[in-house]
């Protein structure tokens, strides 16, 4: 399937489109269940412990170590930087990403029904209605590859299909 396959989608492909926002949603859904259960923070990398680097979440007992190497040191970084309000707002990103793609989607949808209402009878109409459908059109476009690219953290995770992957 070609990368615009499901920015305008007809028929079944519409339906297609349906269940990758779906399944998109429910993945972003679980890391904001995980996010919220992680203790907020903020996490900070506070040097060497008692046994390797730590990260502080913020509140008293609360932080892990890594071991004292090189290693443990990226790792207790790596663990700082990706701390639950920043998975959050990544999350609240990507939701606003799909909207956009999804409100594209469904908002052609409807123009499509209210074009066959009037085709016949108001031709004004119609090639007003025709032109707001071309920039959904556009709109939907533009944002499928980007879509597809936000779905491809989840590509180990149960649902995800190869199709959705998105090559140029």
């Amino acid at each position: 399937m070609e990368a615009t396959g499901i920015a305008v989608p007809p028929g079944a492909a519409l339906e297609a489109a349906r269940e990758f926002v779906q399944w998109l949603r429910a993945q972003l859904d679980e890391d904001e269940r995980v996010a919220r259960a992680a203790t907020l923070g903020p996490w900070v990398q506070s040097g060497i412990g008692d046994y390797g680097w730590t990260v502080d979440f913020g509140r008293p007992g609360a932080g892990v170590e890594t071991a004292d190497t090189e290693q443990g040191l990226a790792d207790a970084d790596f663990i700082a930087v990706h701390n639950p309000a920043r998975v959050l707002r990544e999350i609240d990103a990507k939701r606003r990403i799909l909207d956009l793609y999804a409100t594209a989607v469904e908002d052609r949808l409807a123009l499509r029904a209210r074009m066959r209402e009037v085709i016949h009878s108001d031709a004004d109409e119609f090639g007003r209605l025709h032109l707001q459908e071309s920039e959904l059109i556009k709109t939907a476009e533009c944002l499928a590859p980007v879509t597809r690219l936000l779905a491809l953290p989840y590509a180990d995770r149960p649902g995800y299909r190869e199709e959705w992957e998105w090559r140029p």
